[in-house]
């Protein structure tokens, strides 16, 4: 009912025009893997073009939120049903949202043995802990994807006046805590920001302090001041 026209044998490819197109596709899609794929998507730029079109940049960029978003699920598992984390006040620009604080009910304070001879003069207390009024400034220099860390050993309830900023570029930044039975209690973080200025207040007996990330492809010089009620000050690389 239909009369169709065959197409002539000479009009029709051959087998080695195939193959030559088939070489050509996949030379092509090799070289666009290697010059737009894993640049942008890995970050990973083995012959330069990637950097030449600011495809690298991109793409360390979405593995960088990758890594963080898995250590934030880990962290987040780690502390579940730990102590609520408290309020580091006031921040400045660029800082996360912090919860809000959650009251914790003072321990009993042992009671005293006296002898039944001796009476004091006043009801036994509870000596409270001598601030040590430390004052201390940190300075150091970030290079590209590198991090640092300063912790400060505090008691619970314990608190310490801070001020960091960068000579400029913005960081990456952890405000965290960890101690006995408490790998990490989380205060506050944010993403490039160049200053934050605040009070820290312990949560718990142990180490309180900061992490930075520096995710520019220039090193950052960053200063860090404190002074409060901390007995020392821990770096990390």
């Amino acid at each position: 009912m239909f009369n169709a026209n065959k197409p002539d044998a000479s009009e029709l490819p051959s087998s080695r025009q195939l193959l030559k197109s088939t070489g050509i596709a996949a030379v092509i899609a090799s070289v666009l893997l290697v010059t737009t794929v894993l640049p942008a998507e890995y970050g990973v730029d083995p012959t330069g073009v990637g950097s030449l079109l600011g495809l690298t940049e991109m793409g360390r960029i979405k593995m960088s939120l990758a890594e963080e978003a898995k250590a934030e699920e880990a962290a987040d598992a780690a502390v579940e049903g730990q102590v609520a984390p408290l309020t580091v006040a006031p921040l400045g620009d660029g800082a996360a949202p912090l919860a809000e604080p959650v009251p914790a009910a003072p321990a009993p304070a042992p009671a005293a043995t006296v002898p039944s001879s001796v009476q004091p003069a006043a009801p036994a207390a509870t000596s409270p802990r001598v601030s040590t009024a430390a004052s201390d400034e940190s300075v150091f220099t970030l290079a590209p994807d590198a991090g640092f860390e300063i912790k400060l050993v505090m008691k619970k309830g314990a608190k310490a006046n801070f001020l960091w900023f960068t000579d400029g570029p913005g960081v990456n930044y952890d405000t965290h805590g960890d101690g006995a039975g408490i790998n990490y209690h989380g205060y506050a973080k944010g993403t490039n920001t160049p200053r934050l200025e605040g009070e820290l207040v312990a949560a718990f007996d142990g180490s309180h302090g900061w992490f930075w990330r520096n995710r520019t492809d220039a090193d950052v010089k960053i200063t860090l001041r404190t002074s409060g009620d901390y007995s020392d000050v821990k770096q990390y690389d």
